[in-house]
């Protein structure tokens, strides 16, 4: 006789091994269920709730939690604009002295943040913050930290409070990874040209496929790199 078995998908005890590894890995930042919607639900939902209860994550309300980071001062405390940028429908990414502190390159955090965002307009809610609307629509595809990456460069790194040669190597270190640097380099062929050439001498550094980027560019062109001037490559990045 053929016995048929049913796929049940993976148990409650693996969710919450996989809920908690990447609770854990992902630094200081809110969470929602909808940061994990790959996985079942109801267990996500009982994983986020048994982090709380063990003091590894922090509610903020029903299906808000928090995880924080240790400072000098004790664990880090959420921001009530953060809080509300994990539920808006669009993407919100931080954007100037707000980047760089996300990305590590200043201590400084601004007390109603500036964010950018794809939508026509940003969450009515966000008193008091700047917020840059119809950035690209290429935008949705990128997190948080990506989407602050393509605002520094905006910008060109004017809000890091290091030396331009830290900055830099710090920068690099973001790039590192070839998904993340792809997914960039896909999303930065919607952003303003300077955009695509610091981003292609960064990625150039970081050992990454520039190609397209390079591609993008009208040779003829040069571009304001800011501080970012200080990149070794900047000249053959078009940079004035």
């Amino acid at each position: 006789m053929e016995l048929h078995t049913r796929s049940r998908g993976p148990g409650r005890a693996s969710v919450a091994t996989e809920v908690r590894r990447r609770v854990l890995g992902g630094g200081e930042r809110h969470w929602t269920h909808a940061d994990l919607d790959d996985l079942p639900a109801g267990a996500v939902a009982h994983a986020l709730s048994r982090l709380a209860a063990a003091g590894e994550l922090r509610r903020i309300r029903k299906g808000l939690y928090y995880r924080a980071k240790e400072t000098v001062l004790g664990p880090s405390l959420p921001s009530a604009t953060a809080a509300l940028a994990s539920t808006f429908s669009a993407p919100l990414h931080p954007s100037g002295l707000t980047a760089a502190n996300v990305l590590g390159l200043t201590t400084q955090n601004p007390a109603h943040g500036e964010f950018a965002t794809p939508a026509a307009a940003g969450p009515g809610m966000l008193s008091g913050a700047t917020v840059h609307t119809r950035r690209p629509h290429a935008r949705y595809e990128l997190d948080s930290e990506d989407g602050a990456l393509l605002e520094l460069l905006r910008d060109r790194a004017r809000a890091s409070d290091l030396e331009p040669r830290e900055t830099i190597r710090r920068l690099v270190s973001h790039l590192a990874d070839p998904r993340r640097f792809a997914r960039l380099a896909r999303a930065a062929l919607s952003e303003p040209p300077r955009v695509r050439a610091m981003l292609g001498a960064l990625g150039e550094l970081a050992d990454q496929d520039t190609d397209q980027l390079r591609a993008s560019l009208n040779p003829l062109s040069r571009f304001d790199f800011g501080p970012l001037a200080a990149l070794p490559n900047a000249r053959s990045w078009q940079a004035k």
